[in-house]
C-alpha cells in the first residue's frame, strides 16, 4: 500500500524526523538515564514515563520514515483549471439536507482535520468533489449505502504553501 503525498508533505515529514532524531531523541534518552539513576525501577514512575516518551518518539520516527518510503508523489492535475475543484482549493458548499453553507479546503490525507474543515481528498466528500465544477450538484456516498447531496457554490484556487501542519497521529 502507498500514500499519495505532495513534495511539501514529504518535506514536512522529513523536517519532523530530523527534529525528532537530532533534538528530541537525545533529550529523551538523557531523561531515561536520569530517571534510571533514581533507583528501584519497579517503583520508579519517572523512569516508566521517560521510557514511554522515548518509545512514543521512536514510534513516530518509524511511522514517518515508513510513510516516506511508501509514498507516491502526486501533483494536482486540476491546479490550472479555473472553477474545477482540486487539491488545496477552497470550496464553498451548500449542504442540502442541513440547509447550511460551509467553506472547506481539499487536502492530502496527511493534513486532513475535519474540525477545521480540512477535508481529505480520499474521504467520501473529498472523492466526490475532486474534479467537479462550481455550480454542480454532487452526490456524496458514505458507508452503509447512505448518501447526501452538496452543491458547489464557489471554488477559490489554493496552493500547497506548506502552511498546513501534518497530522500528529
Amino acid at each position: 500500500m502507498h500514500d499519495e503525498l505532495t513534495k511539501v508533505d514529504i518535506q514536512k515529514m522529513q523536517e519532523e524526523i530530523d527534529y525528532r532524531l537530532n533534538t528530541l531523541r537525545p533529550k529523551l534518552i538523557e531523561d531515561v538515564q536520569t530517571a534510571r539513576s533514581f533507583g528501584d525501577l519497579s517503583e520508579n514512575f519517572e523512569y516508566k514515563a521517560a521510557k514511554q516518551a522515548k518509545n512514543r518518539n521512536d514510534s513516530r520516527i518509524r511511522y514517518l520514515q515508513n510513510m516516506i518510503a511508501t509514498a507516491v508523489v502526486i501533483e494536482d492535475k486540476h491546479a490550472s483549471e479555473e472553477n474545477v475543484a482540486g487539491l488545496f482549493d477552497f470550496l464553498t458548499l451548500w449542504f442540502e439536507e442541513d440547509e447550511e453553507e460551509q467553506r472547506i479546503r481539499l487536502v492530502t490525507t496527511l493534513r486532513a482535520n475535519a474540525l477545521e474543515w480540512l477535508i481529505s481528498k480520499e474521504s467520501p466528500l473529498g472523492k466526490a468533489l475532486m474534479g467537479r465544477k462550481a455550480g454542480e450538484r454532487v452526490l456524496v456516498e458514505v458507508e452503509n449505502g447512505a448518501s447526501y447531496h452538496v452543491v458547489i457554490r464557489a471554488i477559490e484556487k489554493g496552493e500547497d504553501d506548506a502552511s498546513l501542519e501534518i497530522s500528529r497521529y
